[in-house]
Order: C-alpha cells, then sequence, then structure tokens
C-alpha cells in the first residue's frame, strides 16, 4: 500500500494547475477510503512544483489592480484569488505531509480535507477567469505567499499559528467587503462563488485553531499567549483591523488571540 506522505510529496510536485488539482482531490479521496498507509517514508519537497505561468513578483513590484468596475480590474481581482488559492493548496498538502506524523491521523484527515476544498475553490476561480475571457498565469501574482511555510517548516505550532490563524483569519475579514462589491456589480456567480469559500474558510480556521489548541495543551503552554509570541516570531506581515469578529469566533478564534497584537 502506498504511504500517504509519498502520494502528498507527488501532488506537490505537480505543477500544472489542473493536474494538481486533481492529484490533491485523489489523494484526499484515497486517504478517506482508507487506501493510503498511514507512513511517513519520504519528506515533503522544500518547494512545490509551479507552473511557468504566473511570473511571481515581490510585493512592492505587483502592479495595481485597477478599478474593480472595468474588465481589467475584475479579471486582476480574479486572478489574485485564484493564485491565493493555488498556493493554499500546496501549504495544505505540505501541512499534512511534513506534520502528520507528529500530530496523528486526525491531523492528516483534516488538512486533506482542507487542500481538497481549496482545489475546489481554485478550480471554480479558474473557470471564472475562463469565462471572463483570461486564464490563471495571464498575470503576476504575489511572490511572496509561500514565505509562510518556508519561515516555520520545522514548527508544527508556528505553521498553524501563521497559515491557519494568520492568514486565512485574515480572508475572513476581506471576503465579505469583495464579496458584497461583486454582487453590488450584479455578480451573482461570483457572489455565489466567494460565498462557498468564506463559508469554507471559516472550517478551515476553525480546523487550525482545534488543532493549534491540543498541540499548546501537549506543550503545557497557554495558547492565547503562545500564538501571540509565534506569529510575532514568524510572521513579517501586519496583523491590523477590521476584523470580522464574528466569523473569526465561529471558527473558535476569539479576541483574546489577537485584539492586542493588533497593529
Amino acid at each position: 500500500m502506498e504511504s500517504v506522505a509519498a502520494a502528498i510529496r507527488a501532488a506537490l510536485l505537480e505543477g500544472d494547475p489542473r493536474s494538481k488539482c486533481m492529484a490533491t482531490r485523489k489523494v484526499a479521496r484515497q486517504w478517506r477510503r482508507g487506501e493510503l498507509a498511514f507512513v511517513f517514508d519520504v519528506a515533503m519537497p522544500d518547494e512545490p512544483a509551479r507552473p511557468p505561468r504566473p511570473e511571481l513578483l515581490a510585493p512592492a513590484r505587483m502592479p495595481k489592480r485597477g478599478k474593480f468596475g472595468s474588465d481589467r480590474g475584475r479579471i486582476a481581482l480574479w486572478h489574485s484569488l485564484a493564485h491565493i488559492k493555488f498556493v493554499a493548496i500546496d501549504l495544505a498538502l505540505d501541512m499534512a505531509g511534513r506534520f502528520g506524523g507528529e500530530m496523528g491521523k486526525d491531523f492528516v484527515s483534516d488538512f486533506l480535507s482542507v487542500a481538497a476544498d481549496e482545489a475546489m475553490h481554485f478550480a471554480l476561480l479558474a473557470r471564472k477567469l475562463d469565462v471572463l475571457g483570461s486564464q490563471y498565469g495571464a498575470l503576476p501574482a504575489h511572490g511572496g505567499l509561500l514565505q509562510a511555510a518556508h519561515e516555520t517548516s520545522g514548527n508544527v505550532g508556528a505553521r498553524l499559528a501563521v497559515v491557519p490563524m494568520v492568514l486565512e483569519a485574515r480572508g475572513l475579514d476581506v471576503t465579505p467587503a469583495t464579496l458584497e462589491r461583486v454582487r453590488a456589480a450584479g455578480d451573482e456567480q461570483g457572489g455565489k462563488i466567494l460565498a462557498r469559500i468564506l463559508d469554507d474558510e471559516i472550517r478551515h480556521v476553525a480546523i487550525g485553531t482545534k488543532h493549534f489548541l491540543a498541540w499548546a495543551v501537549s506543550k503545557g503552554i497557554q495558547p492565547e499567549s503562545a500564538w501571540k509570541n509565534l506569529a510575532r516570531a514568524h510572521f513579517r506581515g501586519a496583523i491590523k483591523p477590521p476584523f470580522n469578529d464574528s466569523a473569526r469566533l465561529a471558527a473558535g478564534l476569539s479576541r483574546e488571540f489577537y485584539a492586542d497584537i493588533a497593529n
């Protein structure tokens, strides 16, 4: 029987977006059916494979999106979201493959389900770009989204603190305003995509928070103070309001975690 680690590694090394999505959903399905062994016999790659495009740029070099009402602005928005989701596939796969042996079967199940969700989100967004006459890779993209993975590759607590509880939690804050803008422009299909993503992201943050709390308890440390220390040490960006407190609370992320670290 193939190991779950080998199957995850193979998915991470798929560079073609469509192939990565298919491989990711296959791994999640095989794991759910008991067709993969709970064995971690191969290491995760230092870098996941990616397609030759989009060109990855430093944040300061990213071009302005343009106004949302223009064709250019709409395509830039959906392309940015698609890129975030493409990277999110790799982040969830790497989480399961890199730390699953340490954290256990439930951890693997949870993060493979997150990876499958992210693959589905990417497919929806890529299809949206096709409808708009564009495609993923047509524009440059943010090159720093995998930085969090490099910063936390040796510490599951830090990875949980930064990826689900900072990066994905930020999605809970900003997606409702984007959803409102899209619906106000009369794009009901786009609104349905964003509403689905928002609902799933609440579950993803909840999964990350649940496993972070369990990790902190296992180490005998106080979760809120541990999260603050890890976020300060491993996240280079700013954690800033406005916060979607209701969505964060639904995910188990109370204001005790983040209120006094915001800047």
